[in-house]
């Protein structure tokens, strides 16, 4: 927000508006003691000027991704950000995370969520979305809430490739008696025989994610029949670039489809903000978490924008709320919505694609070097892990000198190989990719 401070004349005149000579007669009533009685010590202010060049110097610390060739993802990824977006969210009369309660001054906040839902549920082949969450672990273990409150049961069991950083979120979450969390091995990929032996009576979810956390696609239709053979819901994490191109988890017999947004439309900017995107079946609809937005009619019969099923909601009913989520990320999600418009359909579809196929032209280049080795073959996306023959850490910090970012280097159990994880995305160009398998060829 925007602050100009009061000019000398101004601030005389409302102190002589008070019947003050001063300042300090404001103060009056503050016990001497509790007083500073000193000049505080910060710096005189800059001018605009001087402010620049300070930030442009203390930014000059940072090594921004636009100087390195990344190929980083584990859940953030460098995708390009159409200019349209920054523009339209940037308009003042959308530039707010906050929730539109008054319909007649918010219909256009409340119809670019009401698009944006639609949009999701489109890439999710799901019945309903909600107006977004914190992030995608906050989605997810939210989502391991509903399926509890839907099946009246207290266990989740996650299969062992979900992304370390939700599974931390959804310890929290345990922790505090919400309720029980068993986990698989971390295989690679888990089939349905093997998550056979392990539902039970009391299992209300089985919470995985395809691409899992090291970019293997899932055997979702197989683990769904296991998972309702078991009168238990399935929740699935996914990418939403490569829901562009792959089956969506809803017409595979997922129950709750989550995520994280940030490839919609966000920037990296150092792991955040991003947003959470949740959907799920119409059946489900009064235990969804978060926000809603529907279409009606007003008393002209002009189409309306609304939040609707605020029995849900916190504001409503906080003690029977499904969630305590309000504002979160909405101008994220809202974001995410500019960007899926701005792209549409095939450039989606273009975008994944061309992911995919450099991701798996580096996966094999990469292999053909002799410094890398596949731990499995197993079906991917745009993201992959390889064994690295050689010191790691050394590898990773030469690369990084050469202005690359080789991956994240996985922690593994002692005695075995470390896993690096790879991701590319439609940034990273051919020429770019021979460089770097040139680079590591060399070392």
């Amino acid at each position: 927000m925007r602050f100009i401070p009061a000019t000398c004349e101004q601030r005389d005149e409302m102190l002589r508006a008070v019947g003050c000579e001063s300042v300090d007669e404001l103060f009056a009533d503050v016990p001497g003691p509790a007083l500073l009685n000193k000049e505080l010590d910060i710096p005189h202010g800059f001018t605009e000027m001087e402010l620049a060049a300070h930030l442009r110097s203390l930014a000059e610390a940072n090594i921004p991704a636009s100087r390195l060739v990344s190929f980083v993802g584990a859940g953030c990824y460098d995708h390009y950000i159409p200019s349209v977006v920054d523009h339209v969210i940037s308009r003042p009369e959308f530039f707010t995370a906050y929730t539109p309660y008054q319909p007649e001054v918010s219909q256009g906040t409340l119809q670019a969520i009401y698009e944006y839902q639609s949009m999701i549920c489109a890439l999710t082949g799901m019945d309903v979305a909600n107006a977004s969450m914190y992030d995608g672990a906050t989605a997810f273990v939210e989502a391991a809430l509903m399926a509890c409150r839907v099946t009246k049961r207290n266990k989740v069991l996650v299969l062992g490739m979900v992304n370390p950083e939700w599974l931390d979120v959804l310890g929290t979450y345990s922790d505090s008696g919400l309720f029980e969390i068993e986990a698989t091995e971390a295989d690679a990929a888990t089939s349905a025989e093997q998550l056979r032996t392990l539902v039970g009576p009391d299992t209300a979810a089985i919470l995985m994610t395809s691409p899992n956390f090291v970019g293997v696609l899932e055997d979702i239709t197989g683990l769904a029949e296991v998972a309702h053979g078991a009168g238990a819901l399935l929740v699935v994490g996914s990418n939403p670039i490569l829901l562009g191109v792959i089956e969506p988890p809803g017409a595979l017999g997922a129950d709750i489809v989550v995520g994280e947004g940030q490839p919609l439309g966000s920037p990296m900017s150092f792991g955040g903000p991003g947003f959470g995107f949740f959907a799920c079946r119409d059946k489900h609809v009064r235990q969804m978490p978060g926000r809603l937005v529907g279409r009606g009619v007003d008393v002209d019969g002009d189409t309306a924008y609304v939040l609707t099923l605020s029995t849900r909601e916190q504001h409503i009913r906080r003690e029977k709320a499904t969630s305590n989520i309000c504002s979160n990320h909405a101008l994220n999600a809202m974001a995410a919505g500019v960007y899926l418009a701005a792209v549409g359909s095939e450039g989606l579809r273009s975008i994944a694609t061309t992911s995919i196929a450099r991701a798996h032209y580096l996966r094999d280049e990469l292999i053909k070097t002799g410094k890398f080795t596949a731990p499995w073959e197993l079906p991917f996306g745009n993201e992959f892990a390889l064994v690295y023959d050689g010191d790691t850490a050394q590898m990773y910090d030469t690369m990084f000198d050469k202005g690359y970012i080789a991956g994240i280097v996985l922690e593994t159990e002692e005695g075995e190989p470390d896993l690096v994880l790879f991701a590319v995305t439609e940034q990273r160009t051919r020429a770019q990719i021979d460089a770097f398998v040139r680079e590591v060829q060399s070392l």
